[in-house]
């Protein structure tokens, strides 16, 4: 089944189009964005211009079109803080409903909280936990705590970064004084509220809402590192927002027109945003916060599905890594007997040579995800498809993984046929030397997995490996004659040799 939701929002409309699966789970498959700025109005106004709400009604108008252009046969929209709070904000749903044919609900800023962190939990891995969430709007800061189990707490408070500049920002750039009595007004409705999340005694913190990612995308310009192509899962600390944040409030708009990862729209409203997000975090005491790009229309989709993949919500905070995988396989129709069988082989693998690549069980966990991966590129062609596959994985937007960790999977799927992972490639992006090695180490291993399945019926059940000064030898049990999965193995030992700095033999025991 397909569906829609829409997210009317005080800053912007969001749609996200997405196919929701029999096992409860769901694949976002197009998204839109309109910034129509309803929270600017209502501060300034009170109410929403006719001229903002025939621009509300045409950007409805057009996500509806979308929506059934797509095939979703159901369309959820959602109003928050920006039309729940102007005057005439009953009358411009009636529109957008006779005008648009969409009905919107309005939700009070705790619903909103609870859909957001429905997200959240889903998107991010929560561990260590509980975490403190902050979604920063247009017209409301929601804050949530809790883990992967569900929301503990929440609170929604009237500081959207629209209502907080039309406030405080008078100046560009802004006045001192102004700065000043920003602060002392977030400190002085946020106080209180650091204090209830303390006893609940949070152990991170995650991000959510277009100003924050563009305050992580600024974040992410300065560092000497290329910028992730996502920012889903990104760490940020308080030093390097603090760091922006006085920057920000030495420059004019036209100046912050021009820095790399600000929203054009967003320039008279970032300055508000890095205030309160600095304060807050000073407040509630956090020195880093991860990003989630999933929010309240994602968790929209999920609150109606009624049910969940049970991987999302088993107790186990690393699943969702498992289920954004296996979503992305599915989604690409992969050849799930032989890519499960070399996944099998590869861990096997992993295993027993432990002593020679020496690395950690979450390097083992990403190599089975790229065994997993590996071929998803055959969907598109099969020439050429371990380029297919990176693309793939690289615009797949995994959740519960960071940006490094996809930039190796990435890598991985890229040269897991043949070639030396390089530092840097058009695909993945940028391998410092810690990952490079980790990938060759990784890649070495998977092809050697991939050659034993050469002829993709499964029949290498076991393979058991001795590890001397200068030879690495793999004895092979099969069902049949594993003539074909030997010079497969063989055929892909270069790296192997060449990393490990052995010779790579098989023999075989075939067992009928």
């Amino acid at each position: 089944m397909r569906v829609a939701a829409v997210d009317l929002g005080s800053n912007s409309f969001h749609l996200v189009i997405a196919d929701v699966h029999p096992d409860g789970s769901f694949s976002p498959i197009s998204a839109e964005k309109e910034m129509l700025r309803l929270g600017d109005v209502v501060s300034r106004e009170g109410m929403i211009t006719p001229e903002a709400a025939t621009a509300a009604v045409a950007t409805m108008r057009r996500f509806r079109l979308l929506a059934e252009a797509a095939g979703a046969s159901e369309i959820m929209a959602c109003a928050t803080s920006a039309l729940r709070t102007a005057s005439n904000g009953a009358e411009v749903l009636d529109r957008i409903a006779d005008e648009a044919g969409i009905d919107a609900d309005v939700i009070d800023g705790l619903e909103e909280a609870r859909l957001i962190f429905t997200a959240i939990r889903a998107a991010v891995t929560i561990d260590p936990a509980p975490a403190v969430c902050f979604d920063l709007g247009g017209g409301s800061l929601e804050i949530m705590v809790g883990d992967v189990s569900g929301l503990t707490w929440a609170a929604s408070e009237r500081l959207g970064v629209a209502r907080l500049s039309a406030e405080f920002v008078r100046s560009d750039p802004i006045d001192k004084s102004d700065r000043r009595r920003l602060r002392k007004h977030v400190i002085g409705v946020l106080g209180p509220r650091a204090v209830e999340v303390a006893a609940f005694e949070p152990k991170m913190a995650i991000g959510s809402s277009g100003t924050i990612e563009d305050l992580a995308q600024m974040i992410a310009a300065r560092r000497p590192e290329s910028v992730p192509h996502t920012m889903h899962h990104l760490v940020f600390t308080r030093t390097e927002l603090e760091a922006l944040r006085d920057d920000l409030v030495t420059t004019t708009s036209a100046q912050r027109r021009k820095l790399e990862g600000l929203d054009a729209k967003r320039v008279d409203l970032i300055v508000a945003g890095a205030e309160l997000m600095c304060t807050a975090l000073e407040l509630f005491e956090v020195d880093e916060v991860t990003i989630s790009e999933w929010a309240l229309r994602e968790g929209m989709v999920l609150d109606a599905i009624g049910r969940h993949d049970p991987e999302d919500w088993s107790d186990d905070p690393f699943a969702i890594r498992r289920a954004s995988v296996m979503a992305l396989a599915r989604r690409c129709n992969w050849p799930e007997a032989h890519s499960r069988h070399v996944a099998m082989l590869a861990l096997s693998l992993f295993d027993q040579l432990r002593e020679l690549h020496g690395l950690a069980d979450e390097d083992g966990e990403l190599l089975e995800y790229a065994a997993l991966l590996h071929d998803v590129g055959e969907h598109v062609a099969h020439e050429g498809h371990d380029r297919h596959a990176a693309y793939l994985v690289h615009h797949g937007r995994l959740r519960g993984l960071a940006p490094a960790a996809v930039t190796e999977l990435t890598a991985l799927v890229r040269w897991h046929r043949r070639g030396d992972p390089k530092h840097h490639d058009d695909l993945v992006g940028d391998l410092d030397d810690d990952q490079r090695d980790r990938v060759r180490k990784l890649a070495a291993i998977l092809r050697i997995a991939d050659g034993l399945d050469r002829g993709r019926k499964q029949i290498v059940r076991e393979v058991s490996a001795r590890i001397g000064p200068e030879l690495v030898l793999l004895h092979v049990r099969a069902e049949g004659v594993p003539e074909l999965e030997i010079w497969g193995a063989r055929r892909k030992r270069d790296l192997f040799e060449r990393v490990f700095d052995r010779e790579l033999e098989l023999t075989a025991h075939p067992s009928g």
